[in-house]
Parts: C-alpha cells; structure tokens; sequence
C-alpha cells in the first residue's frame, strides 16, 4: 500500500468519526486497507460483506428489486448506520458505509460494471455512483477505483479534504444523488 493511503487512513483512523461498513460486490479491499493500518479499532465498528443474495435480504431485512442500484446503497447505509448507533451511542459520531458493485468476474455480464457507495449519517443519507468502462481493467483494477472511492467518501466524512487516486478512464465520472 503506497504511503498517501496509509497517511490518508491514518488521519481518517485519528478522526473522531466511527464507522459500520457493508460491502458486497466489491470494495473489500477498502476494508482491508483500513484494518491494515494502526488504529482501525478507532474507526471500524463492524464489517460485514453480505455476499450472496440470501445474506443481503437478511441484514436488508427484505430483497432488494435490484442489487446494484443507488437505492440499495442508499438502505445498506441506512441499515450500518443504525447498526453504528447500537455499537456506539454517539449518533452524530457514527456513519454508515456501503458498497454494492457489479465488477468483472470469471464470466460474461450482460450489463454494466458499475458501483454505488452510500453514506448515512444521522441527518442525511447520499449515495456515490460510478460505472466503469467494461472490458478496461481486470477484477483488482475495477476493484481498486471501487474502494478508493470508498475510502475518500469516508476520509470526506471526517472532514478530510483527501481524494484518493481513483484513475476514471474517459466517459467515467462519479455522480452524486441525495436520498431523501
């Protein structure tokens, strides 16, 4: 890991913010970046990586009409935030972080690669979405620009004014929607 990300995650790990994380699809490997700088235990109250369809209905509480999609994220967000206030009291100090992606694999998709992060808080919630130019990056490069979107959607939370390298190649942008 390459000094910006262990400097950048050691002032999100300084912050006072806690986060709950889920991801599924992809961005596992923003969790593995951030449990493998000292001081985690200060910033991650819970991971949780609800893979198969069964595990998303279950922390989701019902099926969602689609995986990946900006409300999906919105509600995976919604639920960890909720989750963050149980594991820690101070509501105004915790987020909720997600992650739903459809990213390459071992096998021809039909649609489009393509992420959502959601972050709640306790006054809003607001969902990051990305597609990606399919067929351009193999798996660990789809998943790289997934998680460093992440990370910096969670620096940003702690009041950090840090964007993590998240190399969009032509016609890729980030979009941003409010969720009421």
């Amino acid at each position: 890991m390459a000094s910006v990300y262990t400097t950048s995650i050691t002032h999100i790990h300084a912050s006072s913010l806690r986060a709950m994380l889920v991801v599924t699809g992809g961005g596992t490997q923003a969790i593995a970046d951030l449990l493998a700088v000292p001081g985690a235990s200060r910033t991650v109250l819970e991971v949780l990586v609800p893979y198969s369809e069964a595990a998303l209905t279950a922390f989701l509480g019902a099926s969602p009409r689609q995986a990946v999609s900006v409300e999906t994220a919105a509600a995976l967000a919604q639920a960890a935030h909720k989750r963050a206030v149980v594991l820690h009291a101070a509501e105004d100090q915790v987020v909720g972080l997600a992650c739903t992606a459809t990213l390459a694999t071992d096998r021809l998709k039909k649609g489009a690669h393509r992420a959502h992060i959601g972050i709640s808080t306790a006054t809003e919630t607001r969902v990051y979405s990305c597609t990606l130019t399919k067929g351009a990056r193999d798996r660990q490069g789809e998943e790289r620009v997934v998680s460093n979107l992440l990370l910096t959607v969670l620096a940003q939370a702690c009041g950090l004014d840090v964007t993590l390298d998240s190399p969009l190649l032509a016609g890729e942008r980030i979009e941003e929607h409010n969720v009421e």
